[in-house]
């Protein structure tokens, strides 16, 4: 069953920008990025299911995710969009353009393989239950709660974003975390869907991520045969770490579009 999703639109003309979050996302992380895109074209940010302010569901399959998306541009009256995901939603992004891909103009992928991946959330997950739990009055205690389990501080701050004020005061996550960790072993798999997707695609990877290796690009290039690889000099979350050569990538790549 799909959903309909949260999701911001700077309106325009044109084919838009479709842009998707990763694991514990939302589409207000992308608020830099979108403020320099909006100038030159509509941009529509998402928060998937599960996130943001979107419904919570049962079910994180990478199809009924897609479904959402899909369901979304149609209220839009959008008939094609380019398609940008990070991490998971890269992966929503993948299953989309081979569901429909007359829908896709082109494909831009933020560190991520159409594979399956290991189980590393177990200390975000315990962190984010201790967060449930404590009910912390404010940003500092709430840190201090994440703290007991997740000592990057960068990853807390990210993860702090998806806190919100309670109306019986305090804060709370707004994240469907029950449905979320019930799916989990669905959300490390591979991608939906079968055969490739041979339109444009950009697949940007961080040189210090383990996310998108050498070894994994023939297997990405089943998949995705029109792929071109730009490694930036960061991590996964590289469009934080790297904002400007993250964009110009991005518009370098859809500018030839």
């Amino acid at each position: 069953m799909s959903v309909e999703l949260n999701y911001q639109d700077t309106g325009g003309d044109g084919v838009p920008l479709v842009v998707i979050h990763g694991l514990f996302g939302s589409a207000d992380n992308w608020r830099s990025h979108v403020k320099a895109w909006e100038a030159t074209r509509r941009v529509i940010t998402v928060d998937l299911r599960n996130h943001g302010r979107s419904p919570h569901i049962e079910g994180m399959g990478y199809d009924a995710m897609a479904e959402d998306v899909i369901r979304l541009l149609d209220r839009l009256e959008v008939p094609r969009a380019h398609l940008l995901g990070h991490s998971m939603g890269g992966k929503v992004v993948i299953t989309l353009a081979r569901l429909a891909p007359g829908r896709v103009a082109s494909v831009i992928v933020g560190d991520i393989a159409p594979l399956a991946y290991g189980h590393d959330h177990d200390r975000v997950f315990a962190g984010l239950r201790r967060l449930e739990e404590g009910r912390p009055a404010n940003r500092r205690e709430a840190d201090a709660l994440l703290g007991e389990h997740v000592t990057e501080r960068a990853v807390r701050l990210f993860l702090a974003t998806n806190l919100e004020r309670a109306e019986e005061g305090g804060l709370r996550l707004r994240l469907g975390l029950d449905e979320i960790q019930q799916d989990y072993e669905t959300i490390m798999g591979p991608p939906a869907g079968e055969g490739v997707f041979a339109g444009p695609t950009l697949v940007l990877r961080g040189a210090h991520s383990h996310y998108v290796t050498d070894e994994m690009l023939p297997a990405l290039r089943e998949v995705l045969p029109e792929a071109e690889v730009v490694t930036l000099q960061a991590g996964h979350w590289l469009h934080a770490e790297q904002p400007e050569a993250f964009r110009d990538a991005v518009n370098r790549f859809l500018a030839e579009r």
